[in-house]
């Protein structure tokens, strides 16, 4: 498969499980209505492993431009190559959000609350504290990325590539950093999957939503990004 297709069908995946478990778990007159925190970490690390697996083989499944970013500056990954993995990343996430909602459209159009609506797309504070905010995505992500970087070292007892071999320990560091540290912010850990489906929200026709948030927007783009260079860094130096 073109790798550029595989990162948009893997992200697509992603998010439409991963969006999906939210929208269940969120709206009016869902079966999965108050399932609760931990079936949104469990749903989330099964999209992370059900993404993987699609694109895996043909791309090495970054499924995030923070992953991208880190492999291009830890020489794994053409710089040339970034922004073709990026664009597909960003509308992948931007189709998945968009079939949650046509998949969940009575159950939308059921729910008044308009921040749950936006909850389903994308990320928003807990408390609003912009630099803890961007701190909070910083270090969820750079735990992410340098976990993903050392499962891929020489020697690692996980013994995984940075392909579909590696899902499942991938998943397992999903869950880890969901129910660990993502109380704060809704751990995005991934400009696509909090960018993208906040576009989508914006420009779908969804009843009574609010804004879309945009004020917040740039923390889960920078805080990932800032904490996948700094992952780099830190595992170039090292080894």
């Amino acid at each position: 498969m073109n790798p550029y297709l595989a990162e948009f069908l893997g992200t697509l995946v992603l998010i439409l499980l991963g969006d999906g478990v939210c929208a269940c778990n969120a709206l009016n007159k869902s079966k999965g209505q108050g399932a609760g925190w931990v079936a949104i970490i469990i749903g989330w690390g099964l999209a992370v492993m059900a993404g993987v697996f699609v694109a895996g083989p043909s791309s090495g499944a970054h499924l995030n431009p923070a992953v991208s970013l880190a492999l291009a500056l830890t020489g794994s990954l053409p710089w040339a190559m970034v922004p073709g993995y990026v664009a597909a990343q960003m509308l992948g996430a931007f189709c998945g959000a968009a079939l949650v909602y046509a998949f969940y459209k009575d159950h939308y159009d059921a729910t008044e609350d308009p921040d749950t609506k936006l909850g389903t797309f994308c990320t928003m504070p807990a408390i609003k504290n912009t630099w803890r905010n961007f701190f909070c995505e910083f270090v969820g992500t750079w735990l992410l990325v340098f976990c993903i970087l050392m499962f891929a070292t020489e020697g690692n007892v996980a013994g995984v590539s940075l392909g579909s071999s590696g899902a499942f320990p991938v998943t397992m560091l999903i869950m880890a950093i969901g129910v660990s540290l993502g109380g704060a912010t809704g751990y995005a850990i991934n400009p696509a999957r909090d960018l993208g489906p906040r576009i989508a929200h914006a420009v779908l026709p969804i009843k009574g939503k609010r804004d879309s948030g945009w004020w917040y927007s740039w923390i889960p783009v920078a805080g990932p990004l800032a904490g996948a260079a700094f992952a780099a860094g830190m595992f170039l130096l090292i080894f």
